[in-house]
């Protein structure tokens, strides 16, 4: 179903991490989505190092994921290889490995929804080629 919410790590450490400037239109923006959300390994690992810091934070992304808050998806190879394809695309960026499989992601799903605070990058990167997205929260 088109329409998926994919949960970038910013996102994520935001809807998390109270301190965080964004913290609060991140979670208005998440309670009111009422797609699935979905996020790849490649995010949760990248968020549990971004909040290692945070008393309970790495086990607050885990506890997430366990809660549901959003579907993890995990990569095939299949998935990495077009992820290091996408990698090797937007090299000037430099896209990370946890953007790639986003990318990927939303080619797979077929939505150019994301939670992310990485404007700069996700306003460069196309989905499908040419598809841009659409980051939230405005």
């Amino acid at each position: 179903m088109p329409g998926e919410l994919l949960l970038d790590t910013s996102g994520l450490v935001s809807l998390l991490d109270r301190s965080q400037a964004q913290h609060k239109p991140c979670v208005e923006f998440f309670r009111a989505w009422r797609k699935p959300v979905l996020l790849t390994e490649a995010v949760v690992t990248e968020a549990t190092h971004l909040l290692g810091r945070v008393p309970g934070g790495p086990l607050a992304v885990l506890r997430f994921v366990l809660d549901r808050g959003a579907v993890l998806v995990p990569c095939s190879e299949r998935a990495v290889a077009r992820a290091e394809l996408q990698m090797r695309r937007y090299a000037d960026l430099p896209l990370d490995y946890a953007d790639a499989t986003l990318v990927v992601l939303a080619e797979d799903v077929a939505t150019p929804h994301i939670l992310t605070l990485d404007r700069r990058d996700f306003a460069v990167l196309r989905w499908r080629e040419r598809r841009t997205f659409q980051i939230h929260p405005q």
